[in-house]
């Protein structure tokens, strides 16, 4: 039986929700038994065992280093600190390395992979390297271009490529160029660009459409609205959320309707305010047809998540890369991004650029950017529906196919 590692980084949700979409296309393509071993911590390594709980002992937990959370975000005087000393829970940074790279040594030792797959995690290719062992890096981001941050992190981001680049292949989540949204992302030097692969985005086209709508589906039937999208783990997720309401304050969002998903499983967060000022739930609102103005979910099924990006006019995002990916190339709509790190920047400047929708690192930019896209939006869904038709959201499938290449050759 062939054995599989995938390495998942625990910093965000994207790594995770790639993953998990491989693993369903991975039995379409590898025509052979395989057991799958999967590596991480924290909430990804919660998520993994909720949703393997019949593979328990295949989900490991290793301690991967990640940033120390600051209010917005990762704090970068904190980390650096971290790297000699130890931070509220954190051991220092060395010996995170040292612990965490032992670990995963003990893992390759004992499980003999025939492939492993690292999104995100660069110490899993060094590992497969020594060992000869084919390594797969997932990632949509190598060198990034700084735009607010300041010079002294480009040692830490070339310390971070080198360790990319070890990998056998290295996977871009992204369709190819000239339709790639992280291209600002992307500084690929000669030497690793010959072992670049774009694979695509690992997009969700499936959805089983329930016969019955939702409350909240109802109740945004035919409505003229803009989605707010809070993502990114608990800082990014929070300081998105703070953002965005420093927008709903200013007078000319009076009149604009917004519904904002939380991505927290939490009941107590959905609420609908009506433009009479008093607050409904969402079956309230509904049966009384309350004229809202505003409506909180705290966590949105697929297909209320899908009713929504189809009925509303635009969407309101920090810059996450897989979100972009879905709510442009999928859903062809345009995009207000409120960046929380350059990551987010690039990405959100490049669809700026190619019309696809507006860089607002403000709210009054925000507001700006709402009156923009009403008033030239025949020219936005021209410029979506030339990007739908080259995107590509075949990731998962494609990976898949590689896997199964390397696999055959191994034979």
């Amino acid at each position: 039986m062939k054995k599989i590692g995938q390495f998942i980084y625990p910093w965000g949700n994207g790594h995770y929700t790639r993953m998990m979409r491989l693993d369903e296309v991975l039995p379409k393509y590898i025509n052979e038994e395989f057991d799958t071993h999967y590596f991480s911590k924290g909430e990804i390594y919660k998520k993994l065992l909720e949703k393997f709980p019949d593979k328990r002992k295949n989900v490991h937990e290793v301690l991967m280093p990640t940033p120390i959370d600051g209010k917005v975000g990762p704090s970068v005087a904190l980390s650096l600190l971290n790297i000699l000393f130890p931070v509220e829970d954190n051991h220092s940074l060395v010996n995170q390395v040292k612990n965490y790279m032992k670990k995963e040594r003990e893992f390759y030792d004992k499980e003999k992979f025939d492939v492993v797959i690292n999104d995100g995690d660069m110490g899993s290719n060094v590992l497969a390297k020594n060992r000869g062992i084919p390594s797969l890096f997932v990632t949509n981001q190598y060198m990034p271009k700084l735009w607010k941050s300041r010079s002294y992190l480009k040692p830490g981001l070339y310390f971070i490529s080198k360790q990319i680049a070890k990998a056998t292949r290295v996977l871009v989540a992204d369709s190819a160029p000239p339709h790639t949204i992280c291209e600002y992302n992307l500084n690929f030097p000669d030497d690793v660009r010959d072992k670049v692969t774009y694979v695509g985005h690992f997009s969700n086209r499936k959805l089983v459409k329930s016969t019955s709508q939702t409350d909240l589906e109802r109740l945004v039937d035919g409505a003229d609205f803009g989605y707010w999208m809070r993502t990114g783990n608990k800082p990014t997720n929070d300081r998105t959320g703070q953002r965005y309401e420093e927008v709903f304050h200013e007078s000319e969002m009076n009149d604009e309707r917004r519904i904002i998903s939380h991505a927290k499983n939490d009941k107590s967060i959905d609420r609908v305010v009506g433009k009479d000022g008093k607050k409904y739930s969402i079956g309230e609102a509904y049966e009384k047809k309350i004229d809202w103005i505003q409506i909180d979910i705290g966590f949105l099924t697929e297909q209320e998540m899908q009713t929504i990006l189809t009925g509303c006019k635009y969407v309101v995002i920090n810059g996450s890369h897989t979100i972009m990916g879905e709510i442009m190339g999928i859903n062809s709509k345009p995009i207000i991004g409120m960046p929380i790190y350059d990551e987010h920047t690039n990405q959100i400047k490049w669809a700026e650029e190619k019309q696809l929708g507006v860089l607002a690192e403000s709210k009054k930019q925000v507001i700006k950017a709402i009156q923009m896209i009403r008033q030239d939006y025949n020219k936005y869904q021209e410029k979506l529906c030339v990007f739908s038709e080259n995107f590509d959201g075949n990731g998962a499938e494609n990976t898949a196919k590689i896997v199964s290449d390397i696999l055959e050759r191994k034979k």
